[in-house]
């Protein structure tokens, strides 16, 4: 194994989806996607299945279901990829781990919010996650790369999502923040033949706040084994400072 593998802090490290295929197909024509139908989910977790837009051979947008934390052609084992969920968008055209992906392998990754931990200001504390997504509770786009990794009879498509420094609604919960594609960018993110490196790059910019709202949700997100609405229920905060203010 190489060992350059840029690790990444995660930041993204939970999200939610709550639509079905057909959704995804109004909103980014797409083709085809698997028979099975979507399930929502409440509570994605790292080295699970998710579902991603991507265009495949014959320049047409399909939907697939690939596995969370990307897995490099070169690496020896798939396992890397519970290290590689996220990947910072100043540096993804560079690093070993992303690079080739992020030339030719892009992919959107449609999400109805994400997780983030707030840390709190009393000692020994636990964090107080909050869940943020659109007011509308409509779809939206991440951007993320994907992979294929074969060993003999192993396969692996996986892929990473995308992050970059927070907008004012995520700066007092995070340093960083998932990149939302807008609409009117999905088909050049999506284009491989598309390799105006600077373009593609100047799209990994935070998002803006419009639409878009946090509130903290229930301690029971933390565990991966949890999985049902009430984790995107709107909870009281933990207490956070001296006073509980």
């Amino acid at each position: 194994m190489r060992s350059n593998v840029s690790i990444v802090k995660p930041m993204c490290g939970r999200f939610t989806y709550l639509f079905k295929w057909k959704q995804l197909l109004r909103l980014l024509e797409l083709t085809s996607w698997p028979d099975v139908e979507l399930v929502p989910r409440f509570n994605v977790a790292p080295m699970q299945l998710a579902p991603i837009v991507r265009v495949d051979d014959s320049g047409v947008r399909v939907g697939a279901m690939l596995r969370w934390g990307l897995v490099p052609s070169w690496a020896d084992d798939p396992a890397i990829g519970g290290r590689l969920i996220n990947a910072r968008g100043e540096t993804i055209a560079e690093k070993p781990a992303f690079r080739t992906a992020f030339a030719r392998r892009r992919c959107l990754v449609p999400i109805s919010g994400f997780y983030e931990w707030k840390s709190s200001e009393l000692p020994k504390a636990p964090k107080q996650p909050y869940w943020i997504g659109r007011a509308d509770r409509e779809p939206f786009m991440l951007a993320g790369v994907w992979e294929h990794w074969r060993r003999d009879d192993q396969v692996v498509d996986s892929f990473t999502i995308i992050t970059t420094t927070p907008n004012p609604l995520m700066s007092g919960l995070h340093d960083r923040m998932p990149v939302i594609i807008e609409p009117t960018n999905h088909a050049a993110w999506l284009d491989p033949l598309n390799t105006d490196s600077a373009g593609l790059t100047a799209m990994l910019r935070p998002a803006e706040t419009a639409g878009f709202e946090a509130y903290p949700v229930s301690t029971r997100v933390n565990s991966p084994k949890n999985d049902d609405p009430s984790l995107v229920e709107p909870v009281d905060p933990q207490p956070q400072g001296l006073f509980g203010q």
